[in-house]
C-alpha cells in the first residue's frame, strides 16, 4: 500500500468527495484506486474563513498504478510506501518463566503496560497499587469533589487504579517524537481494553474520564488473563536490599509489615508518591532535581474559545469544541516575574477543574473532561517554570533532589490556608487579577466557576511566588492578541497547579534502564521522570518491560555501572 498524507478537504464534504480528492491528486485512471483507509485526520485552521480538514490514507491500489506512482512522486514527501508500524516483543518467556516473577509498582498507565507487555511476553508479572480499584477510588474521589465524603489520602485523583490521567482530559498525544510502533501499540491495546476506535485516527485523541475508568478496568482483565496479577491497598514503604557491595534488589516490603522477594522491581510511582521518594532517597538510591512548573487554572466560556479558533465555522459536528496551546516568552517587564515564560498546560475543551491533591491540608487543581467535552467552561494550566535557583531556600542539605516536593508542598499549604482550610480553592476574577485587587463581586459575564469542592474568592496573592503570579499577569494580554476575549474581565482563576511533573528524576541506564544505583530495579513513567503524560508514559512502561525481560533471559545481568 502507499501512505498519502496532506490531502485537504473544506469541512462540509462527502465520502466521494475524498474519493474524488485522492484520484485527482494522483491523476488516477478509474479502477485504478482499489480502497483507502483513514490512518488520521487533523484541522487546519490557521485561515478560519477557510477551515479544512486533512487526512493521512493508506491507499490500495492496482500494481501497475502504484508502480507508477512511486516513481512520478518519488521526490514528494507526501507520498511514501505505507511504513511497517507492527510492534514486535523483544523477548518470551522459554518455558517455565522465572523463579521470583517480576513486580511492577504503580498502576498507572506506566505501570499497566509494563505489566501488559510483560504478560504477553509470559513473565507472569505481579502488580502492586497503593490505591484501590477504579470503581472504589472513583467513588472516593467525587465523593470528596461533591462534599459527601472526607478527603482520603490513600483513594483520591493521584492514587488508585489508572493513576492521576484517569482523572482527567484523556490525552494521548505527545511532543515527543517516538517510534510509531509503540504509539500503535499503546493506542491498539487501549482500544482492545475499551476506547474509542476513533483514537486511532484522531490528530489530537482523547478517552475522557468515564471512558478511562472503562479502559483500565480492561487493561486490569488483560493482564489477569494472561497470568498476570493485579492487587489493590499494597503500598510498597521500603526496598530490601542485598549486603553485597551492588546492594542488588532482593524484595519490597509493604505497609503491613509483609515482604515479597523479588529480583527485577519496575518501579512507575506517579509524580505525587512523595513517601516513596524519601523512602528512595534515604535508601541512596540515585536521583535528581528536575525542572517543573507552576501556575493557575484559567476558565473561560467554551464558546469564546471556539469562536477565536473555529470563526464562523464554530460549532460545526465536525469540529467539536476547540482547543489552544499558548507559550509568552517574558520581555523583562513583568515585575518580579520578568524574563520568565508561561505556557498553557494541560487545556480541558468543554471540561472542569477538579481538586487533585494527594496530602492532607493540601489544595491543588487539575483540569478534568468527559469523552464528549460538553461542559461549559474551557479551562487550562497556566504555569511558570521553576529553576533549580527557585528552589534553592527549599533544600535541605543532603537531601536536593527533594527540594522540588518542599517547594509544592509549601505553595499547596499556602492555598488551603487561602481557600478557608476546608479543601476550597482561591479564586479570582481575571481583572481584579491584573489590578492587584481581592476579588468580591463578580463582573458582569462572569464566568461560572466549576473547581470541586468549591471556591472561596479573594486574592491569589500568597498562594504562589510573586514572580509566578506577576509573569502570568505579564502573559494574558499577550495570549489576549492570540485569543480574542481572552483577558475578559470574568474570566476566572483558581490555584494552585503545582504537579505538572514529576519535580525529580530516578537515574537509569540509557539502553538497559536500570537504576545506576540500585540493580534490578528499573525506575519508570512519569513519577521516575521520563515520561510526560498518558502516551509517553505507557510508551515508556513498554520499553522498561522490554529490559525487564531481556535482563530476565539473562539471570542477575546488570546493565548498573560497578
Amino acid at each position: 500500500m502507499l501512505r498519502l498524507s496532506e490531502l485537504k478537504l473544506p469541512l462540509d464534504h462527502s465520502a466521494d468527495d475524498l474519493e474524488a480528492a485522492i484520484t485527482r491528486r494522483l491523476r488516477l485512471a478509474p479502477g485504478e484506486l482499489r480502497s483507502h483507509h483513514l490512518v488520521k485526520r487533523s484541522v487546519d485552521a490557521r485561515k478560519r474563513g477557510a477551515i479544512a480538514l486533512v487526512y493521512c490514507l493508506d491507499l490500495e491500489l492496482e500494481a501497475g498504478a502504484r508502480r507508477r506512482l512511486l516513481r512520478r512522486f518519488a521526490g514528494d514527501p507526501h507520498l511514501r510506501p505505507t511504513p511497517d508500524s507492527r510492534y514486535r516483543p523483544v523477548a518470551r518467556a522459554e518455558g517455565a518463566a522465572a523463579e521470583l516473577r517480576p513486580v511492577v509498582v504503580g498502576a498507572g498507565p506506566c505501570g499497566y503496560f509494563a505489566a501488559l507487555l510483560l504478560a504477553q511476553m509470559g513473565w507472569r508479572p505481579l502488580l502492586l497499587e497503593r490505591g484501590k480499584a477504579v470503581k472504589e477510588r472513583t467513588a472516593d474521589t467525587f465523593g470528596f469533589w461533591q462534599g459527601r465524603r472526607r478527603f482520603d489520602p490513600g483513594s483520591n485523583a493521584q492514587f488508585g487504579e489508572g493513576g492521576a490521567g484517569t482523572f482527567s482530559d484523556g490525552k494521548l498525544y505527545s511532543q515527543v517524537s517516538e517510534n510509531p510502533a509503540y504509539i500503535r501499540k499503546v493506542l491498539e491495546e487501549l482500544v482492545a481494553a475499551g476506547a474509542d476506535p476513533e483514537i486511532l485516527t484522531l490528530h489530537h485523541p482523547h478517552i475522557g474520564t468515564f471512558k478511562l475508568a472503562t479502559v483500565v478496568r480492561g487493561l486490569r482483565a488483560r493482564i489477569e488473563a494472561l497470568g498476570g496479577e493485579v492487587r489493590f491497598g499494597q503500598h510498597v514503604v521500603e526496598l530490601l536490599l542485598g549486603d553485597g557491595p551492588q546492594r542488588r534488589l532482593a524484595g519490597v516490603r509493604l505497609a503491613d509489615g509483609t515482604a515479597i522477594a523479588c529480583d527485577h522491581l519496575v518501579l512507575a510511582p506517579g509524580h505525587s508518591a512523595r513517601d516513596t521518594f524519601a523512602m528512595l532517597h534515604r535508601l541512596g538510591v540515585a536521583m535528581e532535581p528536575k525542572p517543573f512548573a507552576v501556575g493557575v487554572r484559567i476558565e473561560h466560556p467554551q464558546a469564546l474559545v471556539d469562536r477565536a479558533r473555529w470563526g464562523e465555522a464554530a460549532g460545526h459536528p465536525r469540529l467539536g469544541p476547540a482547543e489552544y496551546k499558548l507559550v509568552h516568552h517574558g520581555n523583562g517587564e513583568g515585575g518580579a516575574g520578568a524574563g520568565r515564560s508561561v505556557y498553557s498546560f494541560c487545556m480541558c475543551p468543554g471540561g472542569l477543574v477538579v481538586g487533585a491533591t494527594s496530602e492532607e491540608g493540601c489544595v491543588v487543581t487539575n483540569g478534568m473532561s468527559q469523552h464528549s467535552r460538553r461542559e461549559r467552561n474551557a479551562n487550562s494550566g497556566l504555569v511558570v517554570p521553576i529553576s533549580q535557583e527557585d528552589l534553592a531556600p527549599y533544600a535541605e542539605e543532603g537531601a536536593e533532589a527533594l527540594a522540588g516536593i518542599a517547594f509544592q508542598r509549601h505553595w499547596e499549604r499556602q492555598a488551603f490556608d487561602a481557600g478557608g482550610g476546608d479543601y476550597r480553592a482561591p479564586a479570582q476574577w481575571l481583572e481584579d487579577f491584573l489590578e492587584h485587587r481581592p476579588s468580591r463581586e463578580p463582573p458582569p459575564e462572569a464566568v461560572v466557576g466549576s473547581y470541586q469542592p468549591g471556591l472561596r474568592f479573594g486574592s491569589l496573592d500568597g498562594c504562589l511566588p510573586a514572580y509566578v503570579l506577576d509573569a502570568i499577569r505579564e502573559a494574558l494580554p499577550a495570549f489576549a492578541r492570540r485569543i480574542p476575549g481572552y483577558a475578559m474581565a470574568g474570566a476566572l482563576l483558581t490555584g494552585v497547579e503545582t504537579r505538572t511533573s514529576s519535580p525529580l528524576r530516578l537515574l537509569r541506564h540509557p539502553t538497559g534502564l536500570e537504576s545506576l544505583s540500585t540493580p534490578g530495579l528499573f525506575p519508570a513513567g512519569e513519577g521516575a521522570g521520563h515520561a510526560g503524560g498518558i502516551l509517553s508514559a505507557a510508551i515508556d512502561g513498554i520499553k522498561v518491560a522490554e529490559a525487564v525481560a531481556l535482563s530476565l533471559g539473562t539471570p542477575h545481568r546488570s546493565t548498573a555501572p560497578p
